[in-house]
């Protein structure tokens, strides 16, 4: 099996299709989609389009459950300042019906999980902690997650992750892999935003340190997986115009380098 893992799209369509058209190449059986796919001050609409098109395996992220609570506010009260309030003034009756059918988590067969952050929370890390620590020797307050604290965040229960040989998250748009166990856990990174800043649940910041779309591409080879994570160039200056005009100037710094500007921003994802 060859899986295409796509995550955290938030709305940029040039990076979604570059993303595509790269895909397109490698032969894989399935693409996954581990939500965040729409909110954000860019192109919310015309990404729900194309995704319902080519109706992949999807998720719903916590963007998915935050831009539905706008959506169904009276439209004076939604909060138009914020990537889910500017996304739900975008969005058809239609997409948001599709938002509404997505779960919050799946097997794809019966040995690979997709979660978003983790089995139990869409908006806890599965792959990394935070640390109170941002701004000390450095520290942007997140680090790598260690192997016990994969696994206990994974869980147990009804449907155990131990019989998963691979677990997809996304939620924190770091691309990453890690074990636990016999058990691959792999983050694909973020399709359509490289950097924010969180203060959930005490402040850190993502930065990837390039403008480059990310996505994976997972196959079983011989009884294990390989994993290869991939960075792919797009039109993020046109990206970054769009936000900017659009009032976000953080998403724009954001969409242009892949970082966030030395004196903070507001950009949350």
């Amino acid at each position: 099996m060859k899986i295409a893992v796509l995550s955290d799209i938030h709305g940029n369509l040039p990076a979604l299709k570059a993303v595509l058209d790269e895909v397109e190449g490698e032969g894989v059986d399935a693409v996954v989609n581990l939500g965040d796919s729409l909110s954000g001050p860019l192109m919310p609409a015309e990404t729900a389009d194309l995704l319902l098109e080519r109706d992949f395996v999807t998720i719903a992220g916590n963007h998915e459950r935050q831009l539905l609570a706008q959506w169904r506010r009276p439209a004076g009260e939604r909060d138009l300042g914020s990537s889910d309030g500017y996304a739900a003034t975008q969005i058809a009756p239609r997409h948001a019906e599709w938002l509404q059918s997505l779960p919050p988590t799946r097997w794809l067969g019966e040995e690979v999980l997709l979660v978003h952050g983790t089995p139990g929370s869409d908006l806890k890390y599965l792959l990394e902690t935070v640390t109170p620590d941002f701004g000390q020797n450095g520290s942007l307050g997140v680090r790598a997650a260690t192997r016990e604290e994969i696994a206990s965040r994974l869980g147990t229960g009804e449907e155990d992750w131990r019989r998963a040989s691979l677990v997809l998250c996304g939620h924190s748009h770091y691309p990453r892999a890690a074990m636990a166990g016999r058990t691959l856990v792999l983050n694909p990174g973020s399709v359509g935003l490289q950097a924010y800043e969180d203060d959930h649940p005490a402040y850190h910041r993502v930065q990837n340190g390039t403008p480059h779309a990310r996505y994976a591409i997972v196959e079983k080879r011989g009884g294990q997986w390989n994993a290869r994570h991939c960075s792919v160039a797009y039109d993020w200056d046109g990206m970054e115009q769009l936000a900017a005009n659009c009032g976000h100037a953080d998403w724009a710094y954001a969409l242009a380098t892949g970082n966030l500007p030395e004196d903070g921003g507001t950009i949350g994802a």
